[in-house]
Formats: structure tokens, sequence, C-alpha cells
């Protein structure tokens, strides 16, 4: 099949930063696709005009009713950046459509800045929530992001204060390689600037003060960072539970019994959606009936840079029928529940973890009958932690965990 489909990107230039054969693509266009800002780039032509409105699924359903005409549409910069090529691009064939990138945000960003691009962390906060950049802000990280509007640079530098980072340096980027473009800077804890234009890129320079919360990218974040009601996975059986679970791109988590949700976080930061393609990311759902922890789960996810965790209310395995196909599952409490380990099991994608931590001998013991059936892995996890004996120190030793780790055949 010939491209039908052509994507291209276009900058704040307009039609003038367009070579002629893209122009005449796009004047001899039968649709013409885009946003109002772009489409009012565009003099009047023969097309019929479409807009995003409704979203990208609804627009995608339009545009192929016209496969196989000459469908033109219209995005910012680089489409395969966060744009509308990566999106098309999921729904149409690679020999059905053109993409005709311009230099994007980030390009343009890393140059006005004079930041190799390479050794930059590229995020958006356009249409994803700006909690999202928690999972990012690491000492001496230089990070680019597209803002949602104007009151994002503000926004971002409160966030950068409350998380200890308010020496960072925030530079804003309106209207890149445009004739309005204009850039301001400022420090994140004395941030005063107005609102900015609503199309801008910031530019921020990571750094720190006395008192940062410093987020490792390894499992096992420290107790202290959940807050909880005291259902916590402690920090070095999370570790070991995360391992066993063993987190891939494009694969789900059913977190069961979730407490505070610290397992399906930690799952959820082992394969940041930054790091991999875009729609293949990690995805976790917490599971748990008392809504006052869901509501814990959700302000945990968001502080660690995950708001996008799934949470569902509700008791396990009523609930799981709702839940999307897991390809590991965590069990660490109400492992005795009736048929509950059987359940998950049989819901468990071929090749799937099921990973189960149990504290009591009766939960051993429903752990001990199931591992005869499936085979798997039994461990003693024993841990101690030094702590005050009035002037001395001693060994303090946790609750004995049995962890069971099964792998479904394929």
């Amino acid at each position: 099949m010939n491209p039908w489909l052509t994507v291209v990107g276009i900058g704040d230039d307009g039609l003038a930063g367009l070579n002629a054969s893209t122009q005449a693509l796009i004047a001899t266009a039968e649709l013409l696709v885009g946003g109002d800002r772009h489409q009012a780039m565009v003099p009047t032509t023969a097309a019929e005009r479409l807009t995003w409105t409704g979203g990208v699924h609804r627009a995608a359903e339009t545009i192929a009713a016209w496969r196989g005409r000459r469908v033109v549409v219209l995005a910012t910069g680089d489409p395969m950046w966060f744009g509308g090529g990566a999106n098309l691009a999921r729904i149409f064939a690679a020999d059905e459509m053109t993409v005709i990138p311009q230099p994007g945000a980030y390009s343009l960003a890393a140059a006005r800045m004079l930041w190799p691009l390479a050794d930059c962390v590229c995020a958006t906060v356009h249409g994803r929530p700006i909690a999202s950049l928690n999972l990012l802000l690491q000492p001496g990280t230089r990070l680019l992001a597209l803002s949602r509007d104007g009151e994002t640079p503000a926004l971002v530098a409160d966030l950068l204060t409350r998380r200890g980072f308010g020496p960072s340096v925030v530079t804003v980027l309106e209207h890149l390689g445009g004739a309005c473009e204009r850039r301001f800077e400022g420090i994140a804890e004395t941030w005063a600037h107005p609102r900015a234009a609503d199309l801008n890129t910031l530019a921020i320079e990571c750094r720190t003060g006395p008192r940062p919360l410093i987020l490792p990218s390894v499992p096992g974040l420290p107790d202290n960072y959940f807050e909880n009601d005291g259902q916590l996975t402690k920090r070095e059986v999370r570790a070991a539970s995360i391992a066993a679970l063993a987190p891939l791109p494009g694969q789900t988590l059913w977190d069961v019994g979730a407490g505070c949700g610290s397992i399906a976080i930690e799952w959820l930061r082992a394969v940041p959606s930054y790091r991999v393609a875009e729609g293949n990311a990690a995805r976790a759902i917490a599971i748990e009936r008392d809504a006052a922890r869901c509501a814990i789960i959700a302000r945990n996810a968001a502080s660690l840079g995950v708001p996008h965790l799934e949470i569902i209310h509700g008791e396990a395995p009523g609930v799981l029928s709702n839940a999307p196909p897991p390809d590991a599952i965590f069990l660490g409490g109400g492992t005795t529940g009736a048929g509950l380990l059987d359940r998950c099991w049989d819901v468990l994608a071929p090749g799937g973890r099921l990973v189960a931590n149990v504290v009591t001998v009766d939960a051993l013991a429903v752990l001990i009958t199931f591992h005869a059936r499936h085979g798997g892995d039994l461990t003693r996890l024993s841990i101690a932690r030094a702590e005050p004996v009035g002037r001395l120190t001693a060994m303090r030793a946790l609750m004995e965990v049995t962890q069971y780790q099964g792998t479904k055949p394929l």
C-alpha cells in the first residue's frame, strides 16, 4: 500500500519553516487534521478539516474512513516525541504512514541551553500529572519538560521546593523557533515570575537544598518514605519481593491486599515509562479493601513519582474479575483466604510470577500445600536491625517472613 497518511511536524514559525514539497502536501490534502493552533497556520484550501476534539482514538476512526485518500496530520515539532505521530503509529501500519519531522521542543531547548541532548532526561507534563516529575528528580539531572500551560513553571517550582530541590535553576523557553521566542529563568524556591505563555518548555538543572528527598532508582526505598498505618512491607523484604516479581516493560502487576501500595509503587518505579517505548510501560493495579488505605496509596503514588498507579477498592477474590489480566501477582496478606492463591494462579498469564509473603503458621501451612501442588521456591527471610537497648545497641529481629515464588508453566 502506498502511504496515504502523512504526519507533518510544524514549528512555531508555521508554514514558513517547511520546505516546498511539504507545503505542497498540505495544500493538496483532502483531509487536514490538527489542533486549532495548527489549523490557523494553514490558509483556506479545499481540504475538509478535522480537529482532535473527542480525543485521538475518535479522530483516528474518522481518519481510517479516509484510507487511501490524501490525509495530512499537523503535529508539533517532532511528531514521534509525545506527539500525534506516536499515537497514530500505534493505530495505523508503517506502510500507510509517512512522518516528516521538524526540530522538536527538546532539540530546540537543548540547543538554546547548550546541553547535550543525550545527557538530558526528556519528560512531559502536558496531559500528565506534574507529580510524575517526582520520579525524575536527582542531583545534577538536566531535565527538559513539555509544559501543560502557562501555570506549569510555577507549579514545577513549588514541587521542586517541596522535594528539597529548591536551589534548582528553572528556565522557561516560550514559543521556541518562532517570532515570539522568549526565555527567562529563576530559582525554584524564590520563583516570582508571572504566568508564562501557554506554549513553553522547561529546562531544569536539578540542585539540592540541605534536606532533599532523594529517591534511589533501585527497589527498597526507606520505610519512612511511605505514609502507612502499619500495613507496610518492610524495606529489605520489599526489595527481595520486587526482585522475585521481576518487573518488565509492558507487563501488569496485581498487588493484592496492597496496604500502603509499596510493592505496586516500587514495581512501577523499576520500569519507569520514560525509559521504554511509549505504550510499553509497566502497569500496576493496587487492590485494597480499606478505603482509607486506598487514599494513602494514592498519596504515596503521587509523592513517589508514579501517579498513574491504578487503585481498585474492594476485596479479593471478588473484585479480581474487573482487573486487567496479570503477568505478576503479589500477595502480602490474606493468603489464607478461601481459594485466593488458587484463583490468582488460575488467572496468571503463562510464564507469569506469583509471589506471596506470610508471617503466621496458618498462612505458612497454606503456602506449603500450594507449593506441593505447583512447585516453586520457599524462602525464609530473617531481618534484624540495630536498636538502642538502654545506653547500648543490640540487634532486634523483625518478624520472620516466608516467601513463596512460583512461575506458571508456559
